[in-house]
């Protein structure tokens, strides 16, 4: 912890260093595309996509789950999403899975998760099972691309991919080598190199 307080301490003078920057930063956001992705510590959205402050609005979640859309019980998830769309006008809305994704593997494996049955019901949320046949690198893209469906099912997207002020984008990104491949629906939902 010593060396994030440390950082911490020493970021007002990055920020003096460049007070126009910030100063713009303060007068609001407008951020290219919502990043939704899982709460895992080695995923970092604005080192993956080299976003500055205020160009990446980041939606982190155990799994890089959405939650099905439900009016009568809001989420702080479905919160973000309906924010990001009506409020803040993103034009793009990017799913990024991982490699060695304990969530997404804790499902495939069928994990007893009695221990943390926080977990067990958030991972529940996912309505169809995972493909484990092919490893857990492609239950994890398809998993990224599934909640592409889920998202379908939010009015503010349905309102805007009708409209053609939207794109979806399921990414996956290795952690151990840095690369990223994307969903290709038109090849037959194949994920290939960006």
């Amino acid at each position: 912890m010593k060396s994030l307080i440390d950082n911490a301490r020493s970021f007002s003078v990055q920020v003096a260093e460049r007070p126009e920057e910030f100063r713009d930063l303060a007068a609001g956001q407008t951020p290219q595309a919502l990043f939704i992705t899982c709460s895992d510590s080695r995923v970092i959205p604005s080192l993956i996509t080299g976003a500055r402050p205020g160009e990446l609005f980041e939606l982190r979640t155990a799994g890089n789950i959405v939650p099905p859309y439900d009016r009568d019980r809001p989420s702080g998830e479905t919160a973000t999403i309906e924010y990001a769309l009506r409020v803040l006008d993103v034009r793009d809305i990017v799913v990024c899975g991982h490699s060695h994704c304990g969530a997404v593997g804790a499902m495939v494996r069928g994990e007893d998760l009695s221990a943390v049955p926080a977990v067990r019901g958030w991972l529940g949320l996912r309505a169809s099972k995972l493909p484990s046949e092919h490893g857990l690198a492609h239950a994890v893209r398809h998993h990224a691309a599934a909640q592409l469906d889920t998202l379908r099912s939010y009015p503010a997207v349905r309102e805007r991919l009708a409209d053609g002020r939207l794109s979806l984008h399921a990414w996956y990104y290795e952690v151990d080598t840095g690369a990223i491949s994307v969903h290709r629906p038109e090849l037959g939902g194949e994920f290939r190199p960006l």
